[in-house]
């Protein structure tokens, strides 16, 4: 049975684990973390194996997942090159914003590199992850680390160049960040807060699902759902004219420059 191994027991080694869980996962899922507490937390609500010691951790791995916060990966792989058996390892860093050319001096020139950008909706198996691949990887370990995301969702294979914008734009906080705000918005023009949050999540969530499902083109359900003279027109022009397309746009930047700041670190 394959072991995967996540280095980091934070928030989306946890949602992966749960949409593993959700998806029958055949392998076997270990988890280190330095917080023996957090590691607790996961065995108990998760059913997971955990592994108090690193070296143990990596001589049981067939995978190892480095999920910590990219400030703290530099300090993860050192530790990792460490251990024996470590140069055998298929390793996939989830840290957003640091490449590959500065991930694979930190271990031994034999480990096999791969990138991912996993969504926390993996969750409930409706996540979206990117991937991205070493030059020299094998075809083998490429279908091995597709087909382990692809049990949480889409994956979708990129340009190294292209995970940072990516990265920026794929987040489901923006779903968040949306709904909370037309529904603030629906609520200020004279809804109470429940109808509010109602309307708004229908406007966003359901019209998306009928784009997805439906496999119209995009523009025309947008050109059928704001005619001329209607409503729906008149607030998407009031929309762009106070600057939501500019916004947006600038949003995207800085997300794209935090990436880039993270891989200078």
């Amino acid at each position: 049975m394959n072991t995967t191994v996540f280095v980091g027991g934070g928030r989306i080694t946890s949602a992966l684990v749960v949409g593993l869980r959700r998806a029958k996962h055949q392998g076997l899922i270990v988890v280190h973390d330095r917080n023996t507490q957090k590691m607790r937390a996961l065995q108990r609500e998760f059913r997971v194996a955990v592994e108090h010691d690193l070296q143990s951790a990596v001589t049981r791995a067939d995978m190892l997942i480095i999920a910590v916060r990219p400030a703290a990966v530099a300090k993860a792989l050192d530790d990792i090159a460490g251990c024996t058996g470590a140069s055998r390892l298929l390793v996939v860093s989830l840290a957003a914003g640091i490449p590959l050319k500065k991930l694979r001096p930190l271990l031994a020139p034999q480990v096999r590199w791969a990138r991912a950008l996993p969504s926390p909706i993996c969750c409930i198996g409706r996540g979206l992850t990117a991937v991205t691949f070493a030059r020299n990887l094998s075809h083998p370990d490429r279908k091995r680390v597709r087909k382990f995301f692809e049990q949480v969702g889409p994956v979708l294979e990129m340009a190294e160049s292209r995970l940072d914008a990516f990265n920026a734009a794929y987040s489901p906080a923006h779903g968040y960040h949306a709904l909370a705000t037309l529904g603030q918005a629906a609520q200020s023009a004279g809804l109470d807060p429940k109808v509010a949050l109602i309307a708004a999540a229908h406007a966003l969530a359901d019209a998306i699902h009928n784009w997805r499902e439906s496999g119209q083109n995009l523009s025309n359900l947008l050109n059928e759902s704001a005619t001329p003279g209607g409503t729906s027109a008149a607030t998407l022009a009031g929309m762009d004219t106070a600057g939501y397309k500019r916004a947006i746009e600038r949003g995207l930047a800085a997300g794209i420059q935090q990436a880039r700041a993270n891989a200078r670190r």
